[in-house]
């Protein structure tokens, strides 16, 4: 039996080097792999390039590594929650490659599933095609890394020529992704909104780590169930179901005098 399930997140994450690359699960808070985040920055793992999603909240999430000036880029589709984010990257400490939330989500299971690049409409006759989106900027506040312009090609798949621009698939040293289910082969389950870019940042690193809330048997999961298959999965730690878990934004009604909703 292929056993893959590791003692600890720490023992899990321990032979991630400085600079390595990362694909990190997680959509605002939703699914983030905060176990092995944090076992990430105890063990003082620097010079980071990291591909999610976002980038957690100040004090949650990747946000954590962040604020420890951990990170050196970052390939994210949002990032308006993190008041830190904002500062190091006007600031010229960190670099972002700002990319369309589709055109992200294709690229890390492009890279999975073996496809170098493909064409997409998202983006054409915009900076993300044409080139000079601020990725990094000097301290006086002028772009001192801009993107590249990239290949644009006509196509017609139903036969009106359109306009398609060449993006490059998504490879990373390592995943860290969270699930809610997970077997000893890696086989993974996933909760609701936590299946959102967790499956596809597996997919796109050489090595997948994944944290469980709860680990069963081989068999025990519905095979019609699976989200991810284990072929994806090299390392699996439970972390529990208690867990923290936290909601970026919460919105409730007033309650009236009598207690019950407005």
């Amino acid at each position: 039996m292929i056993d893959k399930t590791w003692g600890s997140a720490a023992e899990a994450v321990a032979d991630i080097p400085d600079g390595a690359s990362l694909a990190v699960g997680g959509f605002g808070l939703s699914g983030n792999p905060i176990a092995l985040i944090e076992a990430l920055l105890a063990q003082g793992t620097a010079d980071l390039s990291v591909v999610s999603n976002n980038c957690g909240v100040d004090d949650w999430g990747l946000g954590v590594l962040l604020g420890a000036r951990r990170i050196r880029k970052m390939t994210s589709s949002y990032v308006g929650e993190n008041k830190e984010f904002e500062r190091q990257f006007l600031s010229g400490e960190l670099e972002l490659e700002l990319t369309p939330q589709g055109t992200l989500a294709e690229k890390l299971r492009a890279g999975g599933a073996g496809i170098a690049a493909f064409y997409t409409q998202t983006g054409v006759g915009t900076q993300v095609a044409e080139g000079g989106l601020p990725r990094r900027y000097a301290p006086d506040g002028t772009v001192a890394v801009a993107s590249p312009v990239k290949d644009v090609r006509s196509f017609a798949p139903t036969g009106e020529p359109r306009d398609y621009v060449l993006e490059e698939a998504i490879v990373t040293d390592f995943a860290l992704v969270h699930a809610l289910r997970g077997d000893r082969h890696g086989n993974l389950v996933f909760n609701k909104a936590a299946r959102n870019f967790n499956p596809l940042a597996a997919m796109a690193g050489r090595i997948c780590i994944a944290q469980v809330e709860e680990l069963v048997e081989p068999g025990e999961l519905d095979p019609d169930g699976i989200h991810l298959p284990g072929i994806y999965v090299h390392r699996v730690v439970e972390v529990g179901t208690g867990i923290e878990k936290r909601i970026e934004r919460r919105t409730v009604r007033a309650a009236t005098t009598d207690g019950s909703e407005a």
